[in-house]
C-alpha cells in the first residue's frame, strides 16, 4: 500500500478506540452517593468538606448535589420531593422525567457507610480530569510557541496550576458564594479564640506589636522598611525565628498538619548568606555578641551556649534561600514547592530592591518594582500566608531635620505603598543622636546631648504607617544592638501606642 492510500484508508474499530478516550468519570458512583444523601441527609456531611458540585461529572448530578447541599445547610430535609421543585420540571433523563430519576436514585441508595468512599472516588476522578486539562493546555501551548509565553513562563504557569490543583482540588478560581466566605470568617474567629494570645493572625513573638496588629494576617503583604542601620533585617529575623520556634503542629482529618501556634517559615535572604543569618539568630538567642562569634573571641562557657543553642535550632522549621537577585517567578515557584514539601505559614523577603522582575530586563525600575510587589501580593493570596517584604527608604530622609520615615520615603514608592496591606517603618533615634555627639566633652551642649542619649538609648520605634485592618501609630520596643534583638520594653508604661 502506497503512502496516499494508507492516509485515506478508513479507521478500524480498534484504531477508533485508541484515538477516542472519554474523560475519567464514574456515573454509577455519583448516582450511589446522591441516592445515599437523598435517603439520609447525614451522608452529605461525610463528603461536603472535600467534595464540591464542580467535582461531579454529570451536569444534572452537579445541580442535584448543589441544591441538596443548600437545603441541608438551611436545616431542612432534602429528598426527591423537596429537591424536584428546584429543578426544571420538563427536563428529561433519557426517557424518564427528573422527578422519576430522583425517586430511582433514592430507591437504589447505598448505605451511608459507603458514602465517603464513593465521594473520594468521585473527587479523585475530578482531579484526573483537571490534570488532563492542564496537560492538554501544556501540549497545545508548547506546539503553538506563542511569543507572549516563552518555555520558562509556561513551566512557571504549569507549576502554579498544578500547585493550586494539589492544594484545593480545583484550579479554575472563579466566584465564591458569600455563604462560604462567612463560614471562613467564623472559622478564623474560632481559630483566634483558641490560639495563644487570642490573635487572629500569627504571633510575631513581640507582644506590643501583636497588640497593635492582631498578629500577621494570612495573605497580607507586610512591607518592613527603614534606612540602613535601623535594624530592619534584625526585626525580620527576630520575627521569623519567633514564629518558627513557636511552631506547634495539629493533625487534620485528612492526615495533613496545620500550625496551631507559630508556623513554618521561608526566608529569602538576598543580601546576607545563610551563615550570617544563622549567626545573627544564634547571637540573639544566646546573648553572645555576633561580632565576638565571628572573631572567635568567646569563652568556653559561651561556646557551650552556642552548641546547646545550635542543637535546639536544628528542630526549628525555618528554611533559608540565599539566592541573590532572584526573580519574582523563581521565588514564587520555590515557595510553592516549600509549601508542598514542608508546609509554609510565613514568608520573609530581604529585600525587595534586590529582586528582579519576571520579564525582560527593563530600564524602567519603577515598573519592575511594580511587577515584584504585585507578584508578592498575588503569591500571599495564592499560598494563604503573610509575606514580610523588606524595603529600602530613599536618601531624602537624611536631608530632613525630622528623620522619622513617611510613606513617601519608600523607594519607587507608588506600587509598594499601594500593594502593601501593612507598612512598618523601623526608626532608631539613638542611631542619629549618637552621630551628633560633641567632640569636646566640656562643650556646654555635651550635657544636653548626654541627656538626650540616655532617653533614646536601647529603644526603637516601629511606626505602623499603613494598616488595612487596623489603626496606625507607633510601637516602642527595646533594641539590644550587640545581640541584634528587638523585644518588648521592660517598663510597660513605655509600650503605650502613640496614635497618628
Amino acid at each position: 500500500m502506497n503512502e496516499a492510500s494508507r492516509k485515506l484508508s478508513p479507521i478500524g474499530k480498534d484504531q477508533a478506540d485508541q484515538h477516542y478516550r472519554e474523560a475519567p468519570n464514574n456515573l454509577e458512583a455519583e448516582q450511589a452517593l446522591l441516592g445515599a444523601i437523598l435517603v439520609n441527609n447525614d451522608a452529605y456531611y461525610r463528603v461536603s468538606d472535600f467534595l464540591k458540585p464542580v467535582h461531579l461529572h454529570e451536569p444534572l448530578h452537579r445541580k442535584i448535589y448543589e441544591v441538596a447541599g443548600d437545603i441541608i445547610r438551611m436545616g431542612k430535609m432534602a429528598n426527591p420531593v423537596t429537591i424536584k421543585t428546584f429543578l426544571k420540571a420538563d427536563e428529561k433523563v433519557g426517557d424518564v422525567t427528573v422527578a422519576t430519576y430522583l425517586a430511582r436514585l433514592a430507591g437504589a441508595a447505598v448505605s451511608i457507610i459507603n458514602a465517603e468512599d464513593y465521594g473520594r472516588a468521585i473527587y479523585d476522578l475530578a482531579l484526573r480530569r483537571s490534570l488532563i486539562t492542564i496537560g492538554e493546555d501544556m501540549v497545545n501551548i508548547a506546539y503553538d510557541a506563542p511569543l507572549d509565553m516563552p518555555p520558562q513562563g509556561q513551566i512557571e504557569d504549569a507549576e502554579r496550576r498544578l500547585f493550586e490543583l494539589a492544594e484545593t482540588g480545583r484550579y479554575d478560581g472563579g466566584f465564591q458564594s458569600f455563604n462560604d466566605a462567612v463560614a471562613l470568617a467564623i472559622d478564623m474567629a474560632g481559630a483566634a479564640f483558641e490560639r495563644d494570645g487570642s490573635l487572629s493572625g500569627i504571633s510575631t513573638g513581640i507582644h506590643s506589636l501583636d497588640g497593635r496588629m492582631g498578629g500577621l494576617q494570612r495573605s497580607d503583604l507586610i512591607v518592613l522598611a527603614g534606612r540602613p542601620g535601623m535594624g530592619k533585617t534584625s526585626l525580620a529575623t527576630n520575627i521569623a525565628y519567633n514564629i518558627a520556634a513557636a511552631y506547634e503542629p495539629e493533625v487534620q482529618a485528612d492526615g495533613s498538619f496545620k500550625a496551631k501556634n507559630g508556623g513554618v517559615v521561608g526566608f529569602y535572604s538576598l543580601e546576607m548568606s545563610s551563615e550570617q543569618l544563622a549567626t545573627r539568630i544564634i547571637s540573639e538567642q544566646t546573648e553572645v555578641s555576633s561580632s565576638k562569634i565571628r572573631r572567635g573571641d568567646i569563652s568556653e562557657a559561651d561556646f557551650e551556649k552556642l552548641v546547646a543553642c545550635s542543637q535546639m535550632m536544628q528542630k526549628v522549621p525555618l528554611y533559608i534561600d540565599q539566592t541573590g537577585g532572584i526573580s519574582i517567578a523563581q521565588l514564587s515557584a520555590r515557595a510553592r514547592r516549600l509549601k508542598r514539601q514542608r508546609g509554609l505559614d510565613c514568608l520573609v523577603v530581604d529585600y525587595i530592591q534586590l529582586m528582579t522582575g519576571s520579564g525582560k530586563s527593563s530600564d524602567n525600575r519603577v515598573q519592575e518594582i511594580t511587577q515584584i510587589t504585585t507578584g508578592l501580593k498575588a503569591l500571599g493570596k495564592e499560598l494563604n500566608v503573610p509575606i514580610i517584604a523588606l524595603s529600602q527608604l530613599s536618601r531624602g530622609v537624611e536631608s530632613r531635620e525630622d528623620k522619622r520615615p513617611q510613606l513617601s520615603d519608600l523607594r519607587e514608592s507608588g506600587s509598594i505603598e499601594q500593594d502593601a496591606d501593612v507598612v512598618l517603618f523601623v526608626f532608631r533615634e539613638e542611631y542619629y543622636v549618637k552621630n551628633l555627639e560633641p567632640r569636646d566633652e566640656f562643650d556646654p551642649k555635651y550635657e544636653e546631648w548626654k541627656m538626650k542619649m540616655e532617653q533614646v538609648k536601647g529603644t526603637a520605634d516601629v511606626i505602623i504607617a499603613k494598616q488595612r485592618h487596623g489603626p496606625t501609630g507607633t510601637v516602642k520596643l527595646a533594641f539590644q544592638s550587640e545581640f541584634t534583638r528587638f523585644t518588648d520594653l521592660a517598663d510597660p508604661s513605655f509600650t503605650q501606642y502613640e496614635e497618628h
